[in-house]
C-alpha cells in the first residue's frame, strides 16, 4: 500500500477525531515551550544508572571533600532505586547488575549506612551470590584498587608510555572512541601512579568477596584466544614495568598531562562527561594542583554541574544534551507548524547558530586533517568531539525551518563535514570515522566491549536523511555508498538495530525515514519487510514498547515492554514515512498517545530509552517523552489533512 492509499484510508475513515488530536497537539506544544529557555534551547534531564551518584560519593571520598547534606540526598536516591533482588540494575526493571550493585553499596556504606541494616544485608547477599565483588567489571575493580580494597594486579595494566607508542602500533589512542581515550589518558596516570584515595573514615568492603582479594587469583576472564595473548602481554609488562627508565615515565606523565589539559573544556569538563571528569579531576589531585588552581576549581565545578538536586535526593547526570534537545524539540515544532512552534523552533535554531565548530581543534582532525570544521557537539560545549547524530540533526532541523535560507552557510558546512567523515563501509559513526580495530575489544581493560566508534545503523541514518532531503549533487555518490550500507544492516526480520537509542524500534525509525527521504518507496522489498515487523510488534492497547533486554535477547526485539509514548511514536513516524500499513495500525497508535498523554501536556514513562553502550550503560532521555510524541501526533495531523485536501 502507497503513501498515498494510506492517507486516502485516514482521511475516510477520519482517523482521530479532528478536536480531540488539535486539542492533544496544542497541548502538547505547549508543553514543549514551556521547557525552553529564555536563551532558546532545550535541555532535559539525562539519567544513567545508580553507578553515576554511587561514583559521585565515591569521588567526595577520594578528595576528602564530603558535602554530608548532598551525600545524604545521594545516598537516599540510592536506596530508593535498590531493586527486589536486592542489588541495582542497569535500568529500570532490569536484571541484576554485578558491577552497580558494588558501588551503590560501596557509596551506601561510605555514606554511613550499617552493614547489618536489612537494605544492606540484602544487597550483600545479592552481590556475593553472584560471585563477589571480584567479578565486578574493570571500572569497578579500577574505583576499588584506588580505594584499597583489591590489589593492583586485579586490575589491567596501563602505563601511561602508551601515550609515546607511534601510530602504526596495534594500539594507539587514534584507534579508540572518543569516550574512551578520554577516560582512559587520566587513567594512564592513576594507574601508573598507583594512587590511594584518602578514604578519611577508612571504609572497607571486603564483606564482598568470596575469597579474599589479597588471594584471589581469578581478576580477569578468559575469553578467547586474543584475549588471552592479550592477558599473556599484561602479565609480561607488570614484570618488566620496574625497568621503565624514569626519564621516559616523566615525559610520558608530562605527554599525557598535556593532552589532558588542552581537552579540559573549562566548566564543561573533559569530554563532557562524567566519568572522565571524574577522572580528570583525580589526576590534578594526584599530581598536585593546588585546591585554588583555576584548572581544579573548574574540573570540580563541571561535575557538580551534573547534579539534580531535589528536595529529599539527588542524582548525578553522565552529561547533558542541549543540542540533541533542542536540535529534535525544533523538529518537532516545525512539523507542528504553527505560529508559536515555528517562533520557538526559530529561537531554538539561532541558539544553536553560533555553537557550531568551524575552527576548533578536534580529535576527529587526527584521520581527516584537511577537513574543515562543520559539526556540532552533543553537550553545551565540547569543542573537541563534534557528532555526526548532532549536527546531522541540527543540519536537518535548519532545513525544514521556513527561514532555511538564513542558514545556507551553515548547512553547507555542516553537510561538507559530514561527507567527510564517511567510512570506508559507506557507514557513518558518531565521532570518527573507520573506527572497526575489533581485535581491541579484546584487551583486559576492554571487559565492557565498547571501546570502539565504528559505523552504525542510526547514525548513518540520520545523515542519510539530511543529505537526501538537501539533495545536493555534489553528495549523490557518498548518499548511495550509505544507502548501500544501510541496506546490507537489515537484519533478517526486516528491523535494523538501533546502537543509540532502543534498540530495533528505534534503529527501524531512524532507517525507514532515510530511504524515504532518499525516495526509496513503499514497494520496495526492504521497506515492505520493515513496516511488516514493525507492525507484527504492536501491541493490544495500539502501542509500541521494547525493552533494553533486547540488546541481551534478540528475541524480545521490538518487544518486552509495555507501551512507552517514545517507542510509539518512533514506530508511528517510520510508518508514516515509509507506507505500506494499513490506517487502522496509525489509528490505534495514535489513540493510544492521546489516552496517555499527561495534564501537562506531555507524557512519562519510567523505562530507559537509550543506551550508552549496549549491555553495559544505560540512559534515559527524559525530553523523548515531550518531543517525539507531539512530532508524530503533528505528522498524524498533517498526512490526514494533505488527504482531505487531495
Amino acid at each position: 500500500m502507497s503513501v498515498e492509499q494510506v492517507v486516502g484510508n485516514l482521511a475516510a475513515s477520519h482517523a482521530v477525531g479532528g478536536p480531540t488530536i488539535a486539542r492533544a497537539i496544542v497541548d502538547a506544544r505547549d508543553g514543549l515551550l514551556a521547557r525552553q529557555h529564555a536563551s532558546g534551547h532545550w535541555l532535559f534531564e539525562l539519567e544513567a544508572d545508580c553507578t553515576i551518584p554511587a561514583e559521585f560519593v565515591l569521588l567526595m571520598h577520594f578528595l576528602d571533600e564530603i558535602d554530608a547534606a548532598l551525600q545524604a540526598k545521594l545516598a537516599a536516591f540510592l536506596r530508593e532505586r535498590q531493586a527486589e533482588h536486592g542489588g541495582w540494575p542497569l535500568y529500570h526493571g532490569g536484571s541484576f547488575d554485578l558491577s552497580c550493585s558494588v558501588k551503590a553499596y560501596y557509596a551506601l556504606k561510605l555514606a554511613g549506612d550499617d552493614p547489618q541494616a536489612p537494605h544492606m544485608q540484602r544487597a550483600r547477599g545479592a552481590i556475593l551470590q553472584y560471585g563477589g565483588a571480584a567479578r565486578a567489571n574493570v571500572f569497578t575493580r579500577l574505583a576499588l584498587a584506588m580505594f584499597g580494597q583489591l590489589p593492583w594486579r586485579g586490575v589491567p595494566y596501563i602505563p601511561v608510555e602508551i601515550m609515546l607508542l607511534p601510530k602504526w602500533f596495534p594500539f594507539h589512542l587514534d584507534k579508540v572512541s572518543y569516550w574512551s581515550r578520554t577516560v582512559m589518558v587520566p587513567l594512564f596516570i592513576l594507574c601508573s601512579r598507583q594512587v590511594a584515595a584518602k578514604n578519611p573514615r577508612a571504609v572497607h568492603i571486603r564483606e564482598l568477596f568470596t575469597v579474599a582479594p589479597e588471594l584471589e587469583r581469578h581478576y580477569f576472564r578468559r575469553r578467547g584466544l586474543i584475549n588471552r595473548a592479550f592477558l599473556l602481554l599484561d602479565r609480561l609488562g607488570r614484570m618488566i614495568d620496574p625497568l621503565v627508565p624514569r626519564s621516559l615515565r616523566a615525559r610520558a606523565l608530562r605527554r599525557a598531562e598535556d593532552w589532558i589539559n588542552a581537552r579540559a573544556n573549562g566548566e564543561d569538563g573533559l569530554g563532557a562527561i562524567f566519568p572522565a571528569m571524574v577522572n580528570a579531576l583525580e589526576v590534578m589531585v594526584t599530581l598536585g594542583y593546588a585546591a585554588a588552581d583555576p584548572r581544579r576549581v573548574q574540573a570540580k565545578r563541571a561535575l557538580w554541574k551534573l547534579l539534580v538536586v531535589g528536595e529529599h535526593t539527588a542524582y548525578c547526570q553522565p552529561c547533558v544534551s542541549p543540542v540533541w534537545d533542542t536540535a529534535l524539540s525544533c523538529l518537532a515544532l516545525e512539523e507542528e507548524a504553527s505560529g508559536a512552534g515555528r517562533e520557538a523552533a526559530l529561537r531554538g535554531l539561532e541558539w544553536l547558530r553560533p555553537l557550531q565548530l568551524l575552527q576548533a581543534a578536534g580529535d576527529w582532525q587526527e584521520r581527516r586533517p584537511q577537513l574543515p570544521g562543520g559539526g556540532w557537539a552533543f553537550q553545551f560545549n565540547n569543542s573537541y568531539y563534534p557528532d555526526l547524530d548532532d549536527t546531522a540533526a541540527v543540519a536537518w532541523a535548519m532545513h525544514a525551518s521556513p527561514q532555511r535560507a538564513q542558514y545556507t552557510e551553515a548547512i553547507a558546512r555542516a553537510l561538507d563535514w559530514l561527507v567527510g567523515m564517511q567510512s570506508q563501509n559507506g557507514g557513518f559513526a558518531s565521532f570518527d570515522v573507520d573506527g572497526t580495530c575489533y581485535y581491541l575489544n579484546e584487551i583486559p581493560f576492554a571487559d565492557h566491549g565498547a571501546l570502539l566508534d565504528p559505523p552504525t545503523e542510526d547514525v548513518s541514518a540520520r545523515v542519510v536523511t539530511v543529505l537526501a532531503r538537501i539533495g545536493r549533487p555534489q553528495d549523490r555518490a557518498a548518499l548511495e555508498r550509505a544507502i548501500a550500507y544501510l541496506r546490507s544492516a537489515q537484519q533478517a526480520d526486516g528491523s535494523w538495530f538501533g546502537r543509540w537509542g532502543t534498540n530495533y524500534i528505534y534503529g527501524t525509525w531512524s532507517v525507514l525515514v532515510a530511504l524515504a527521504a532518499a525516495g526509496i518507496g513503499a514497494e520496495d522489498p526492504a521497506m515492505r519487510r520493515a513496516v511488516t515487523w514493525l507492525v507484527s510488534c504492536q501491541q493490544a492497547d495500539g502501542g509500541w514498547g521494547e525493552s533494553n533486554d533486547s540488546y541481551l535477547d534478540t528475541d524480545l526485539a521490538g518487544r518486552g515492554l509495555g507501551s512507552t509514548p517514545y517507542q510509539t511514536a518512533w514506530a508511528l513516524l517510520a510508518l508514516m514515512a515509509a507506507g505500506g500499513a494499513d490506517g487502522s495500525v496509525l489509528r490505534r497508535g495514535v489513540h493510544f498517545l492521546l489516552r496517555t498523554q499527561q495534564g501537562n501536556g506531555l507524557w512519562e514513562h519510567p523505562s530507559y530509552t537509550a543506551p550508552g553502550f549496549p549491555r553495559v550503560f544505560y540512559l534515559k532521555y527524559h525530553g523523548y517523552c515531550a518531543y517525539f510524541p507531539l512530532w508524530a501526533l503533528a505528522r498524524y495531523r498533517r498526512l490526514v489533512n494533505d488527504g482531505k485536501d487531495a
